[in-house]
C-alpha cells in the first residue's frame, strides 16, 4: 500500500493525527484552486475548509485503486461550483471591496497578473476550471475529464477556447502583441 494510501487508511480508522497531516498535505492545493475559482480570498477559506468535511465524510468511497489527489480536487471543484450558483444569488460586501483600486505602483508582472485574473473571471465556469487545473494544478486531459466526469475531448475543446478567449483579452489589453500566434502565448498541449 502506497504512504497516501496508509494515510487514508489511518484517517478512515479515525487516527486524528493523520487526519491532520492529510488537511497539511493538500490544503494549499485545495486553497489556491478555490481562490483562482472563486476570485475572493474569504470565499476560498471558507470552501477550503468545506471541501476538507466532505473529504472526512466521504474517504470511506474513494477507490483506492484510483490516486486521491484528483479525487480531491473534483470535490473541490464541485464545492466552487455550489459556492458560485449561491453566491450569484447574494451579492457580499466583500465583492465590492474586491474592487477597489489599489494604490501601491504595480510592476508589469503584478498587472499581468491583474489582467489574468480578470479574463480568467470572464470566462465560463467550465473553460476557467478546465485552464486552472491545466495550467495552474499540472493534472492531464484524462485527470480533468475524470475530475469534471467529462469526456476529453469535451475538456480538449473547453481548454482550447478557454486559451484564445485569454489570449484575445490579452491583445485587447494591449500586454500581448496583435500578431502573436496562439500557440506562442501558452504551453503546448499535453505540458502543463
Amino acid at each position: 500500500m502506497s504512504s497516501e494510501g496508509q494515510l487514508i487508511y489511518r484517517c478512515l480508522r479515525g487516527d486524528p493525527a493523520a487526519c491532520g497531516e492529510l488537511v497539511s498535505c493538500y490544503q494549499g492545493i485545495v486553497y489556491r484552486l478555490c481562490r483562482r475559482l472563486l476570485g475572493c480570498p474569504h470565499d476560498a477559506e471558507d470552501v477550503t475548509q468545506e471541501v476538507f468535511l466532505r473529504v472526512f465524510r466521504s474517504l470511506h468511497r474513494w477507490d483506492g485503486r484510483r490516486p486521491f489527489r484528483p479525487w480531491l480536487v473534483g470535490i473541490a471543484v464541485n464545492r466552487c461550483r455550489t459556492w458560485l450558483r449561491r453566491r450569484v444569488h447574494q451579492p457580499q460586501l466583500a465583492d465590492f471591496l474586491a474592487e477597489r483600486a489599489d494604490p501601491r505602483p504595480q510592476d508589469e508582472t503584478r498587472e499581468l497578473q491583474t489582467v489574468l485574473q480578470q479574463t480568467l473571471s470572464r470566462l465560463r465556469a467550465e473553460y476557467r476550471q478546465v485552464f486552472l487545473l491545466f495550467h495552474e494544478q499540472g493534472q492531464t486531459y484524462e485527470q480533468i475529464a475524470l475530475t469534471l466526469q467529462r469526456p476529453v475531448g469535451t475538456i480538449k475543446t473547453w481548454l482550447h477556447r478557454a486559451r484564445l478567449e485569454v489570449l484575445d483579452y490579452l491583445r485587447a489589453s494591449g500586454l500581448v502583441d496583435t500578431n502573436t500566434p496562439a500557440h506562442g502565448m501558452l504551453p503546448a498541449e499535453g505540458q502543463p
